[in-house]
């Protein structure tokens, strides 16, 4: 098979070999007509490309580095999905870290996406306050933040759904649907959207003239799935009038239903319940869960967005883009 040239790629669509370039690296100006000619050209050649040459010619790697806690959350799944198809769709390929919650293995996973020389990196939640300088790197690496503060908010750009608001409607959903003595569900956790999820949960409580009593209003429950029904127990035993929960993400409000139902606890009538990320099993249980909705789309199309920006040296740094939440109301609460 023969060994097309750019030359060959720019005589065969009948166009210059600028034209071409420009194509290839989605720069500069040229036709619809003439981009799809010169695509057209190279798949039916063959053409390959010498990334290796154009990535040393204009110190880029188009890579993006993403950091996500655990890969099998469905929401931090879905919006790594998104993006990684959007950076896809934009010439650039995704190395994607799982840090498994580990502030190591995150640590690990920065040095090995330095060396590797990635143009930027998107950073999906956890604990801390984000921090990273890339000043001893051969390049600056841009960074923006998903639902995790930076601790230099001048460093980067932070995008978020709005946690608090979420979190403020669906405890004013359950009390408005009458129930007096609601409560929050969620693991000892110290994540920006969690701690926006209590801030909101509280601040219901507030409005509507409910005190906020942690051994009565907030439901902690072990990350080991095998203390959970005695965490349920006891609480609900300390607490026999709870009648509404509004569970911090959809796997708790999974799993407290599957109690609920397995000691005959009845969802809705005894006790309402919302969750939050309104993932796709939810809309399948029995009763079907309420849930606020976070829209993954538009949260995954600012953080590319926001990225190639600040690669490409045309972004403004130190802003914080806030996505609205739905409410979404099933059988759980009716």
């Amino acid at each position: 098979m023969k060994n097309y040239s750019i030359k060959d790629i720019a005589a065969i669509a009948g166009v210059s070999v600028a034209t071409v370039s420009r194509v290839i690296n989605d720069n500069g100006r040229f036709s619809e007509e003439t981009r799809k000619k010169v695509l057209q050209v190279i798949e039916d050649t063959g053409y390959k490309m010498n990334y290796t040459a154009k990535n040393l010619r204009m110190n880029k790697s188009f890579s993006i580095g993403i950091l996500v806690p655990d890969i099998s959350n469905y929401f931090f799944a879905t919006v790594v999905q998104q993006l990684e198809e959007s950076l896809f769709d934009k010439g650039y390929s995704t190395i994607i870290c799982n840090t498994s919650r580990s502030l190591e293995k995150e640590r690990a996973y920065l040095r090995m996406l330095e060396g590797k020389g990635v143009d930027g990196l998107i950073v999906i939640s956890g604990a801390e306050a984000f921090e990273f300088d890339s000043s001893g790197s051969d390049k600056k690496i841009p960074y923006v933040c998903i639902d995790r503060e930076p601790k230099i908010k001048a460093d980067t750009i932070f995008i978020s759904s709005n946690h608090y608001q979420g979190a403020f409607e669906a405890t004013e959903e359950l009390i408005r649907s009458g129930c007096l003595h609601p409560v929050i569900a969620m693991h000892n956790q110290k994540s920006t959207s969690a701690k926006e999820r209590l801030k909101g949960f509280k601040d219901a409580l507030k409005k509507n003239n409910i005190v906020f009593v942690s051994h009565k209003h907030l439901l902690t429950l072990s990350l080991d799935e095998a203390h959970f029904p005695q965490n349920i127990a006891s609480f609900l035993a300390e607490n026999p009038t709870v009648d509404g929960i509004f569970s911090i993400n959809d796997l708790i409000a999974l799993q407290l239903l599957a109690y609920f139902q397995k000691h005959d606890v009845s969802v809705p009538s005894q006790l309402k319940l919302i969750g939050f990320d309104d993932t796709i099993s939810g809309q399948y249980t029995t009763p079907t869960l309420s849930s606020v909705r976070q829209n993954t789309t538009l949260i995954s199309e600012h953080a590319a967005e926001a990225l190639l920006g600040l690669i490409n040296k045309e972004g403004a740094l130190n802003r914080e883009i806030m996505v609205p939440v739905t409410l979404v109301l099933r059988e759980s609460t009716r």
